[in-house]
């Protein structure tokens, strides 16, 4: 098996040796051997003893950390790995985020998003009011005017911030921004296709757009199609190296085609451009 040694997972990572010991006890860590039978560890197994770092570096206590960790095996399906959902620290506590859901691990306990609720809340009548008012005048507004009203449209009336970025592609085919903000939104609702439509037709009216070919390459990513999803992000780090979440998931896909090493250069990177975030 190829894979990252304890040495090389402990200079990387800046953590003692004994941690990876530690983790693979506690079976948070598999580990598995090499042809020379020395233990190796995986790509995922990096990114979770980032997470446990980045917890214990925002000053959650280490005995939370673990139970969290042991919290949350138990509560995944057999064969998910602890690195699926997003895990992060707020205050002392420790969050999970999987999907839509919110949840403490330890507890289980669903949490909500309060704020942001009650603003899209708030906003969406004033969102579907200005949205009535553009309709009546349509035939008076730039296509610069949709993009901006479907910007203000997002939060509170996703539906009629897609038909304001339609607007504004129908207006102005090369209006990149605009086609960018659709097909995120197309994403957003599982239209696939058409998505990757919107993002190849921004990089060709805007040739070396990096967020259009990040994007392109999470939809890619998402129909499983691996190499065409590692050309679009390699196109964004060329547009933007500083693209931290290119080089992060490039990290994942070199992993998945059995090219560790890689997979460890991009992985290098993302860490030296979020640490201290």
């Amino acid at each position: 098996m190829k894979g990252y040694s304890q040495e090389e997972v402990a200079r990387l990572l800046d953590v003692p040796p004994r941690w990876l010991g530690d983790f693979v006890r506690d079976g948070f860590l598999v580990g598995a051997r090499d042809e020379a039978g020395e233990t190796v560890f995986t790509f995922q197994d990096l990114v979770l003893l980032r997470t446990a770092k980045g917890l214990l570096d925002a000053e959650v206590a280490p005995a939370r950390v673990r139970r969290a960790l042991r919290r949350l095996r138990e509560r995944l399906p057999d064969g998910r790995p602890l690195t699926a959902p997003h895990i992060s620290a707020e205050g002392a506590r420790v969050v999970v985020r999987d999907g839509n859901a919110r949840f403490d691990p330890e507890s289980g306990q669903a949490l909500f998003d309060f704020e942001v609720r009650e603003l899209e809340r708030k906003v969406a009548p004033l969102a579907r009011r200005a949205a009535a008012r553009a309709r009546a005048d349509d035939g008076e507004r730039s296509a610069d005017e949709w993009f901006a009203l479907g910007c203000q449209l997002e939060v509170g009336a996703p539906r009629e911030a897609r038909a304001a970025y339609e607007r504004a592609v129908a207006l102005d085919p090369a209006h990149a921004d605009a086609r960018v903000n659709l097909g995120r939104v197309l994403h957003a609702v599982g239209e696939l296709d058409d998505a990757e439509a919107q993002y190849r037709a921004a990089l060709a009216a805007r040739p070396g757009d990096a967020i259009a070919a990040f994007n392109l390459g999470l939809v890619l990513g998402a129909r499983g199609r691996f190499a065409d999803a590692m050309t679009a992000y390699r196109a964004a780090l060329e547009a933007d190296p500083r693209c931290a979440d290119a080089h992060y998931n490039l990290a994942q896909l070199y992993e998945r085609a059995g090219q560790p090493q890689a997979a460890l250069r991009h992985f290098q990177r993302y860490k030296k451009l979020t640490d201290g975030r």
